[in-house]
């Protein structure tokens, strides 16, 4: 399969690799894009970093607060930065983050579908076209996620003017100002390190499995690449994996992440939540979080990279 200047570019973007290894990587997997990520994680070229973290967009992320158990956040995106600045913009996502807090929609389909709550003579679709055509700009309502606390609180946190927005959903049998400023906390904990699961519990097996597979052939590649009497045998190697395994899914799972506030730069989020619980006679612990960043998964518009990417790397088809 001919490997073409585009689709190194998608692979350059999603993953942060070079264009020559990106490049050796499709060639590699025919031009699987999948296949070539996996290909580059194996080889140490990408480590754990996946699509979303790596790729931009434009817009906005809002929260929407109904009281302390009901929060919505929504993502609406813009083809410019310039245009996610403009006021009548800002407004329209506030509407829909207001739209979203207050609506039963399960998927994005019906919430579009909707009436609009500014004027219930249009839908959410019909309204999101009228604003396209005030800003003469493309405009995506991309998605959103209400929040619905059985047993305790939802507190949000909003970062860089709306790039990432976060709901964290705390169980809690006590809810004072202490209780809200700690839960509003482990929400910029979330914004901050981008945690994947609420505790180790939460990893599926199928999860582990795929992150071993991927740690085991940096480690054997590494050791090929050790002269030969320094070499190690793969059930030592496989051993070795644990601690390996332990780290990541520490750095992944908002319990185990050290409190980035931590006076002893070792709590853990965990033992942060548990010293606040003690203090206020309250069982609290994390039940849930939602974190929206603007853009994950979108290719930015690069107009010249398919000319750079042939220029650099000798031609591509």
């Amino acid at each position: 399969m001919a490997i073409t200047a585009a689709m190194v570019k998608e692979l350059r973007e999603s993953t942060g690799a070079g264009m020559m290894e990106c490049k050796k990587a499709l060639t590699e997997t025919n031009g699987d894009m999948d296949q070539a990520v996996e290909y580059l994680r194996k080889n140490g070229i990408m480590k754990a970093e996946k699509k979303a973290s790596r790729i931009a967009a434009e817009g906005l992320t809002r929260v929407a607060v109904k009281d302390d158990q009901t929060a919505a956040v929504v993502e609406v995106n813009s083809e410019t930065d310039f245009v996610a600045q403009n006021e009548k913009f800002q407004s329209f996502v506030e509407a829909v983050a207001t739209q979203a807090v207050n609506s039963d929609a399960k998927d994005l389909d019906s919430f579009m579908a909707e009436k609009w709550n500014l004027d219930e003579s249009k839908t959410v679709n019909e309204a999101l076209i009228e604003i396209t055509a005030v800003i003469s700009e493309k405009l995506s309502i991309r998605r959103f996620e209400k929040v619905v606390a059985s047993n305790g609180i939802v507190v949000p946190y909003t970062h860089g003017g709306g790039r990432i927005s976060v709901i964290v959903e705390a169980e809690t049998d006590v809810v004072n100002d202490e209780i809200k400023d700690a839960v509003k906390n482990v929400a910029m904990q979330v914004a901050a390190l981008n945690p994947k699961f609420v505790s180790s519990e939460d990893i599926s097996e199928e999860y582990r499995n795929h992150e071993k597979e991927i740690l085991l052939a940096q480690a054997m590649k590494e050791n090929d690449e050790l002269p030969e009497g320094k070499r190690k045998p793969q059930e030592i190697i496989e051993k070795m994996l644990i601690g390996r395994l332990n780290k990541e899914f520490k750095e992944i799972c908002l319990n185990e992440q050290v409190y980035v506030k931590a006076e002893d730069g070792k709590q853990s989020v965990s033992q942060y939540l548990a010293q606040v619980g003690k203090a206020n006679n309250a069982n609290l612990k994390i039940k849930r979080f939602v974190r929206f960043e603007t853009g994950e998964g979108i290719e930015k518009k690069n107009e010249n990279f398919a000319e750079e990417v042939a220029k650099q790397a000798g031609g591509l088809n």
